[in-house]
């Protein structure tokens, strides 16, 4: 099983512009959709949709409009109570693809809620073969908390994927190697922020087809086996401590960058979980990654969508 932990959950509301966002102006909205979400949860939806056992650990009240969400969609979780609503954020894509997210910070969590999270965390990931640790940290928490739990985690046996930004992951990788999950997924500019250097240049590296620097600077990450580098359009790599892969698609039209992240590293763990070796994980991850990015809004990709995907490999 594989157990997603989204401390800062939101119902995401997603809507489309007929043309380009005028800055100023009135904006007249297309077709716009509501979900359950947050990173884990996305990852737990892709996961239940391909058949895999998996549940995601969510702090809401039980009739919060996040857990009639995920009941509905019959995806399974376990809800830790908490006095206040989920977050309400907001996507407008426009056509060509262009992604605007404006986020709420979440509700603040006391000490006996994250206490109360965290049992139901260890108690939840008994079996589990990964847990998950992903997205923003709310109000409340420490900055330092997905170090903390990898460590828990990891005395149980379970291995632990991490997917943060910002202040979460540069205090991740201060805690390295002691703290180091096995799997991380940043994108080139979160990948900066882990190794203390200058993301942009990474992405732009990137965007060029140049990537030594970017497995240079994964390889500075001591302790954690795997690291799973997104590009966009420009694929993904894989990096581990002696080898390093570039897999991408062929074209697509891209319709929404919403949760392609988070599918691609849901395909990773599916094909993880099958016992696929590192090379079609990470063809899995983009494969999954690109069929999201071609699909409109939140939508989740299905296991024949990503197998439409031609992926590309080489060895880096």
């Amino acid at each position: 099983m594989i157990v997603t932990v989204t401390l800062n959950p939101s119902i995401d509301r997603t809507a489309s512009l007929p043309g380009p966002l005028q800055r100023g102006q009135v904006n007249r909205l297309g077709n716009s959709t509501e979900v359950a979400a947050g990173k884990g949860v996305n990852i737990s939806r892709v996961l239940c949709g391909a058949g895999v056992d998996t549940c995601a650990v969510v702090p809401a009240a039980t009739k919060d409009r996040l857990v009639i969400g995920l009941t509905n969609d019959e995806i399974p979780h376990v809800a830790v109570p908490i006095s206040a609503p989920a977050r309400t954020n907001l996507t407008i894509t426009e056509p060509d693809g262009t992604t605007t997210k404006i986020n709420q910070p979440g509700p603040t969590l006391t000490a006996d809620e994250l206490t109360a999270i965290e049992d139901t965390i260890l108690a939840t990931s008994t079996n589990a073969e990964w847990v998950v640790l992903s997205g923003s940290l709310p109000p409340g928490v420490p900055s330092d908390w997905y170090a903390t739990m990898t460590r828990r985690l990891h005395m149980t046996g379970v291995k632990v994927a991490v997917d943060t930004s910002d202040k979460p992951l540069h205090e991740l990788s201060g805690k390295l190697p002691e703290a180091a999950p096995d799997l991380v997924k940043p994108n080139s500019v979160e990948l900066g922020q882990l190794c203390g250097i200058d993301g942009d240049s990474l992405e732009h590296s990137a965007a060029q087809g140049h990537f030594d620097d970017i497995v240079t600077a994964a390889r500075h990450l001591h302790g954690i086996s795997e690291v799973l580098v997104t590009l966009g359009g420009a694929g993904a790599l894989l990096v581990t401590e002696t080898d390093a892969w570039h897999a991408w698609p062929d074209p697509i039209t891209v319709k929404s960058t919403v949760g392609a992240g988070d599918s691609s590293l849901a395909g990773f763990l599916l094909a993880r979980t099958h016992g696929d070796q590192p090379t079609s994980c990470l063809r899995t991850a983009v494969a999954w990654g690109t069929a999201a990015a071609a699909l409109p809004g939140s939508t989740t990709p299905t296991r024949s969508q990503a197998d439409a995907i031609h992926v590309n490999l080489t060895r880096l």
